[in-house]
């Protein structure tokens, strides 16, 4: 008997010290996720609060304002969204040599692969879309042709094939990246409604909710008002208003010029899919979480000239994810690339998208 219960004994110990070594081993993973630079508020509500001041008529993408409208509605998303960003920050970390490719991109450790692509065997990703068109008249009420052409032009942009990528300036040519994202048209929902804008409240996501929103993205495209080109719901967000809002006008062909030639779902759909403004919704202290999109200030407009210098370091204007014309923006990086796939990885956000 005393065999015996010194066996058990000695079994115990070993399954401390394996349960020792795990906790180590668990620790210095947990080590190497630096989140010291994770914010969700933004100063996006005063920056839109200045325009409408200053009788602004440029129009602007709505998804940093609607999120921390989202955030003071629901104390609890904020946890949600430190969580993926964890997992984020996690899986790309995972794929690099070094095990330095989290977070704090301010500080040059980024969470992007810079120049050294890294594979996530996901193979190519295809998002179904399903439309919801909302309109009060037969301008609003865009035509089939239109969406098949936004729809390619999500495709283009995303797969780098656009016509204009060949303007990349040579600093940034090497971090073009091809995100290796389809989308496919899966159903067009038309609706009539005798409101003639909707507001940037989720009002039209109440009135006609997304179908299928773990498997498929859904878009809205009515006329938004207060000159608001877009806004999309970050990953993290309650299913019943998962997707991206855009105005009409924006699409291929609309009347929105010089935002009508698809880019503003292309950016909101950046938004959707976990990517931030490359200037952080704040000032130089404030990051994108990508390092390879360099620091800047604030957003760039109209079609800026190269190179546009802001907190010492050259703009990336011509990505997507910032705020110039729709014929001036024609680029994701390769950082940004790992950050939106990863929320398709085991555990993400968006992993239900791939069943």
């Amino acid at each position: 008997m005393k065999k015996i219960v010194l066996s058990f004994a000695t079994i115990a110990m070993l399954f401390t010290s394996c349960n020792d070594d795990q906790n180590v081993i668990n620790t210095n993973e947990q080590s190497k996720i630096d989140m010291s630079d994770f914010y969700v508020y933004t100063d996006a509500d005063l920056d839109e609060a200045e325009k409408v001041a200053n009788n602004s008529k440029l129009k602007s993408c709505y998804s940093m304002v609607n999120l921390n409208r989202m955030l003071n509605e629901d104390p609890s998303l904020e946890k949600k969204l430190y969580d993926i960003e964890y997992h984020t920050r996690s899986q790309i970390n995972a794929k690099k040599p070094n095990g330095n490719g989290n977070g704090n991109g301010n500080s040059g450790g980024g969470n992007d692969g810079g120049t050294d692509p890294v594979t996530d065997n996901l193979g190519i990703i295809n998002i179904p879309v399903n439309i919801h068109v909302v309109y009060s008249n037969a301008q609003q009420n865009v035509s089939d042709n239109q969406i098949n052409a936004q729809i390619a032009v999500l495709n283009d942009d995303f797969r780098a094939s656009n016509n204009d990528i060949n303007q990349v300036p040579n600093e940034f040519a090497g971090l073009v990246a091809d995100s290796e994202i389809n989308f496919t048209l899966a159903n067009t929902f038309r609706h009539s409604n005798s409101t003639s804008a909707w507001s940037t409240n989720d009002a039209v996501k109440d009135a006609y909710p997304p179908v299928s929103p773990s498997t498929h993205l859904n878009i809205w495209i009515c006329n938004i008002s207060g000159g608001i080109l877009g806004y999309a719901q970050f990953p993290g967000g309650p299913s019943a208003t998962d997707g991206v809002v855009v105005l009409y006008s924006s699409l291929p062909g609309g009347s929105a010029a010089p935002y009508n030639e698809g880019r503003t779902l292309t950016h909101e759909v950046g938004h959707y899919l976990n990517l931030r403004h490359i200037w952080g919704d704040g000032r130089c202290n404030r990051d994108d979480f990508v390092t390879d999109t360099p620091t800047s200030d604030a957003a760039n407009y109209g079609c800026p000239s190269y190179p546009t210098v802001n907190c010492r370091t050259t703009d990336m204007t011509m990505n997507y994810m910032d705020y110039v014309d729709d014929s001036c923006m024609y680029m994701f990086s390769e950082g940004q690339k790992l950050r939106m796939r990863s929320i398709f990885e085991s555990g993400g956000a968006r992993e239900s998208m791939l069943n």
